[in-house]
């Protein structure tokens, strides 16, 4: 069974459509190397509409332009791109299909493919929604900028139940930024506020 790993550029109020005036600030050689961490040993890159758009938008130019960025931009062009769109016109990239039939059947189905081991999911922010409400995601990777953007969309929409989620591991960059790894969980046993004033300051407890 492939490993869903979700990996996203996120503010501290929660903001995930990123805005090129907070986000650029803080890239810089540690968030690089993070971001080449998440796309080693990728089988199949899983995008949603508009987050395909931009990647198609940009990435063939610059593998063609042969700039410093050029190989990262061939990187992406070779692997298998799967796209979530109702859309029927010619998706245009080389190695992209369109994802058929209902998204998380089809995602369940794609997990459980032989052969594929890694399937990444950048952005795409209502496929991760999806995701995350059928249990699909195994792991979420964000990347947290010291910044409150105050607007935008945000990762979690309101709604039940709770993500409760395990952290696996944390960086801390020199900019500020955090790397946080989760994976999903279960809440650590039902409690209540009586449950825990013997853990309360002055309460004899070390």
């Amino acid at each position: 069974m492939a490993v869903l790993v979700s990996t996203l550029f996120i503010s501290l109020d929660g903001v995930v459509e990123v805005d090129p005036s907070w986000h650029f600030p803080y890239f810089d050689a540690h968030m690089g190397a993070a971001v080449g961490e998440d796309y080693e040993d990728v089988d199949v890159l899983l995008l949603g509409r508009a987050t395909y758009d931009s990647f198609a938008g940009a990435w063939p130019d610059r593998e063609l332009a042969g700039g410093e960025d050029a190989t990262f931009a061939a990187q992406l062009g070779d692997v298998r791109k799967v796209v979530a769109t109702r859309g029927t016109q010619a998706l245009g990239w080389r190695n992209v299909e369109a994802l058929q039939g209902d998204l998380v059947e089809a995602v369940a189905a794609l997990k459980a493919t032989p052969g594929v081991a890694k399937i990444l999911v950048p952005g795409s922010i209502s496929v991760v929604r999806q995701l995350l409400a059928a249990g699909l995601v195994d792991e979420l990777r964000l990347l947290v900028h010291p910044v409150a953007a105050r607007h935008g969309t945000r990762l979690f929409d309101e709604g039940e139940p709770v993500y409760p989620l395990a952290l696996l591991r944390s960086q801390v960059f020199p900019t500020g930024v955090l790397r946080l790894v989760y994976a999903p969980a279960t809440l650590p046993g039902a409690r209540g506020y009586e449950d825990v004033t013997d853990r309360l300051p002055g309460s004899g407890q070390d």
